[in-house]
């Protein structure tokens, strides 16, 4: 009986083609041919003024608050369930993060508790769209505006989603992705910067590049180039974006598989999900998800640590996500604490499946029978 892992990056072939032809080109930093097909890509998927690949989504986040001048003192919200990134990024410039508690249904940041967060030193809403389900843009992009506080979307899980017809990244001023190999499509490690507004492409060359205005050289603006404003090396190498070119050159093929196997989870562990008080993926009816994982809401702590242990027993790998950050020691070393019950409660009760393009059919029918089988 083989191992089932939570996770297996999925390479066609075509990567080392691409690769090797990055290689053999003499060019393997940033912003060579694979680096400006593969931003195309993005432009194609999301519409946008300009994208921009980045070593990470981490990366990305960080240029946003370079972009927003963020500073000593100021104030992000961002929901309390997510992943570190989402906040450091902007506590590394000295803003403090305010937690939103989030959906009991999609999980997602819960716009109807936005509004009372805003301050006059809010500088930024990050919403995350959990497991590729758009959060309530609508809602939230109206209260916005109405605020004048920018949206940034962390749409690390998002990627091939959309929202009323709309695609996720393609809302807040700015947008992030990543590429890590836990994702629907990856370079290893990887992300992209969405700028939605042209106010903002100049500024966000400038600071990938270092802070230098190589960009308007390499474009013959200027005769030479110099140092112009704050910013960090955030290139992706050429030889990575060759190789997430493959990726989005296979993207349909990855997402029918990565559909498939959503189908056949929520099918296969209705009736035992009912049965046993546990929950499922949440879709509304006006969101299209990316198909990024399969969790399931169990009905206590107890209960899912133990459906953990017996899957480990079948030697299948379950594993649990996010710990509320409004509870962590970070939140509380900065002033950032506060109470966020849905999201603690989600945390303890949620568990991820294993789901990866090369989860084969008699293995996934392992992992849904050896649920079955725990009660």
């Amino acid at each position: 009986m083989s191992f089932i892992p939570f996770n297996k990056p999925f390479f066609s072939g075509l990567e080392f083609t691409y690769m090797r032809q990055a290689l053999d080109s003499g060019h393997v930093s940033g912003d060579g041919r694979f680096t400006r097909e593969t931003e195309a890509r993005l432009r194609a998927l999301l519409g946008g003024e300009r994208h921009l690949l980045t070593p990470s989504c981490t990366a990305a986040l960080e240029m946003c608050a370079l972009l927003l001048d963020i500073a000593q003192g100021d104030e992000i919200i961002a929901p309390a369930f997510t992943f570190v990134s989402s906040v450091n990024a902007f506590v590394l410039r000295g803003a403090r993060p305010v937690f939103a508690d989030i959906r009991p249904d999609t999980l997602n940041i819960d716009e109807e508790k936005i509004e009372g967060l805003i301050t006059e030193r809010t500088r930024a809403i990050v919403v995350v769209h959990y497991a590729g389900v758009g959060c309530e843009m609508e809602a939230i992009m109206k209260l916005a505006a109405a605020r004048g506080v920018p949206v940034i979307e962390d749409n690390a899980h998002g990627l091939f989603g959309a929202y009323r017809g709309r695609p996720l990244g393609s809302f807040g001023r700015f947008a992030t992705e990543s590429f890590h190999e836990t994702k629907n499509i990856t370079c290893g490690e990887g992300g992209a910067l969405t700028v939605n507004e042209e106010r903002d492409v100049e500024r966000a060359d400038i600071i990938r590049e270092k802070g230098t205005d190589r960009s308007r050289f390499f474009r013959g603006q200027v005769d030479k180039y110099g140092w112009a404003d704050v910013g960090s090396s955030y290139l992706l190498s050429d030889l990575l974006s060759a190789c997430l070119l493959a990726q989005f050159e296979k993207k349909d093929l990855i997402q029918a598989r990565r559909r498939a196997l959503w189908n056949a989870y929520a099918e296969g562990l209705a009736a035992w999900a009912g049965s046993q008080g546990a929950g499922l993926p949440v879709i509304p009816p006006h969101c299209d998800q990316s198909y990024h994982m399969f969790y399931l809401l169990l009905p206590s702590l107890d209960f899912r640590q133990r459906l953990i242990a017996h899957l480990r027993a079948a030697d299948i790998l379950g594993v649990f996500h996010y710990l509320p950050l409004n509870r962590s020691a970070m939140a509380r070393k900065i002033g950032a604490e506060r109470e966020c019950p849905v999201t603690e409660d989600i945390s303890d009760r949620l568990l991820r499946l294993p789901f990866f393009f090369d989860l084969g059919d008699d293995d996934q029918r392992r992992v849904i029978d050896r649920i079955i089988d725990f009660c």
